[in-house]
């Protein structure tokens, strides 16, 4: 399993609001189609406020590598149909902080 960033932002103002709002709702139910088939996991997802003069969401999940390349394609299709130059695809690079021995 890996776990990935993947987000998506408006802030060329490309889309209006009801096509950002199908592109989200698009993305969103990739990932969630990618999770289910895969036995995946989503561990969170963020979207810009209402009134910040950017938008942009971002999800967190878990997929296999054996999924990545169904799961990139659906992504850069999705990306093409909503005149998007790219969406990012961040692999996370995980650190567990042990916490350091109190002493008095």
């Amino acid at each position: 399993m890996t776990t990935v960033y993947i987000s998506i932002g408006n802030s060329d103002d490309k889309l209006t609001q009801v096509e950002w709002s199908l592109f989200i709702t698009h993305v969103f139910g990739t990932l969630e189609e990618a999770i289910d088939e895969s036995g995946g996991q989503m561990h969170g997802n963020w979207y810009s406020p209402p009134g910040a003069p950017w938008q942009n969401a971002c999800w967190c999940v878990e997929i296999p590598v054996r999924a990545h390349d169904a799961l990139q394609a659906k992504l850069k299709a999705l990306a093409g149909k909503y005149q998007q130059d790219s969406i990012a695809w961040a692999p996370a690079l995980t650190q567990f902080l042990r916490p350091e021995p109190v002493t008095t």
